[in-house]
């Protein structure tokens, strides 16, 4: 029988050198519609969500060069840096993959949600990201009332 998908695609994670630069290249070439933007100081990054289609896109740009975003654009360069799935049951798919024997990186619990990263490792070079709600995916509605 064949396994349940672990959830539908929520977004689609970027990292750029500048979300400025690379926000007038996906809106001005590509037609994304600008959907909000975030900065994170504490974690080291500034995000800006997109949709391209009914698929968002997320631009990750480091603040300063301790944030995992700069250490990622030294080693790799700018392109895609995860991808994200919604899956409502997070916390039981999480458990299957790690009795399968999947490297999890990262797990974080909020008020709402859930969210874990497989390892690029386990992921054949694709770092996953599995969670649901706020603020895991790109279309929670708290996204869209949140003011920075």
């Amino acid at each position: 029988m064949a396994k349940k998908p672990i959830g539908r695609l929520d977004h689609i994670g970027v990292a750029v050198k500048s979300v400025d630069e690379a926000r007038h290249f996906f809106e001005e070439r590509l037609g994304a519609t600008f959907l909000y933007e975030h900065r994170n100081p504490e974690a080291g990054y500034r995000l800006a969500e997109f949709d391209l289609g009914g698929t968002t896109i997320e631009l990750l740009e480091p603040l300063g060069d301790n944030s995992f975003i700069a250490a990622f654009l030294e080693k790799r360069g700018e392109g895609v840096h995860h991808l994200t799935f919604d899956a409502p049951d997070s916390r039981e798919r999480i458990s299957e993959l790690k009795r399968e024997g999947v490297k999890i990186v990262d797990e974080r619990e909020f008020p709402d949600s859930y969210e874990a990263f497989i390892s690029p490792r386990s992921g054949h070079g694709v770092l996953i990201q599995i969670g649901s709600g706020y603020p895991t995916l790109a279309r929670a509605a708290e996204w869209f009332r949140k003011k920075d």
